[in-house]
């Protein structure tokens, strides 16, 4: 057996010289990050790699991270949620510290709404809005959810996921989009009679076509959800993962995706039985900038 050597702080250390003390430690939380770093970068150097973000990681400060990881990804899957975030500041907006010790009723009087203590003013909907009025005869043509959000991050000038993606033409998929302030204003198009011709299936061709045609894919999983499930087919019908990386504060007891495992996608063909795999059970807001933080440095 590997001792386990004792975690040395150090005055002026960097991210990664103390991701790798917790790496030497080896063991419960603080070796789990360690060891996704390696995976991560060796998934990188090896693998098409498809990234699955859920929850509200815009809001909780971890979009400029997001952003960064897109030089290193392959495959981007999120939720409509973290595109609508993301735009909402592309287009000038912000998101503010708050407390979750407050009364909702009367933040809901002063037109804020909230994220645990992560706040935004509700009239960043009217911009929101404003965008899609101007921009929408140059985005209802387009025929899948992929080349929808591409088009989205081509009229969007400012610095933000949705740019980049389009910018190093990333594929962009993101099957739960009607489920956000995005899927709303084209909902609201469509009720006005506009015509939309974006079709919400076609998208699974391309991700199966890219999970089958490449030689070995890796996955990231920030969060759960529609992402992670959105990625989990797609490898359970093109090639198992070799490599996987999950952040998740989910449990596996009641049987969702969300809390899932990555060992249990063995049983589904989605993961390799000899893939390299962890499961860093922590708030993404922690976890990740420590694991980016130490790989920023490695890449």
């Amino acid at each position: 057996m590997k001792k386990v050597k004792h975690v040395k702080i150090e005055k002026g250390m960097k991210v990664n010289d103390l991701v790798r003390e917790m790496n030497e430690a080896g063991v419960m939380g603080g070796g789990k990050i360690g060891k996704a770093v390696d995976i991560i970068e060796e998934m990188i150097k090896d693998s098409t790699v498809f990234l699955g973000v859920a929850g509200a990681l815009v809001p909780g400060g971890m979009r400029e991270i997001i952003m960064d990881m897109l030089d290193h990804v392959d495959v981007f899957v999120c939720t409509g949620a973290t595109l609508t975030h993301d735009l909402i500041e592309a287009l000038g907006n912000n998101h503010y510290q708050g407390s979750e010790r407050v009364d909702d009723k009367e933040l809901n009087k002063k037109g804020i709404d909230r994220m645990y203590d992560s706040f935004m003013k509700n009239e960043v909907y009217q911009d929101l809005e404003k965008f899609f009025d101007e921009n929408f005869s140059e985005l209802k043509n387009e025929e899948n959810i992929k080349d929808f959000l591409w088009k989205l991050g081509s009229l969007v000038k400012e610095k933000s996921i949705l740019r980049k993606c389009y910018e190093k033409k990333i594929p962009i998929f993101c099957p739960g989009i009607a489920d956000s302030g995005i899927g709303l204003m084209i909902w609201g198009k469509i009720v006005n009679n506009e015509e939309c011709k974006v079709k919400a299936f076609d998208d699974l061709k391309d991700i199966m076509d890219i999970a089958m045609v490449s030689k070995k894919n890796g996955v990231i999983y920030l969060g759960g959800g529609v992402p992670k499930n959105y990625i989990q087919q797609a490898l359970q019908f093109g090639k198992e993962a070799s490599y996987g990386v999950q952040i998740t504060m989910d449990r596996p007891e009641p049987g969702g995706s969300s809390g899932a495992e990555l060992r249990e996608g063995i049983s589904w063909g989605k993961m390799k039985e000899k893939a390299k795999f962890v499961d860093v059970i922590c708030d993404v807001t922690i976890a990740l900038p420590l694991i980016f933080g130490s790989l920023k440095d490695r890449l």
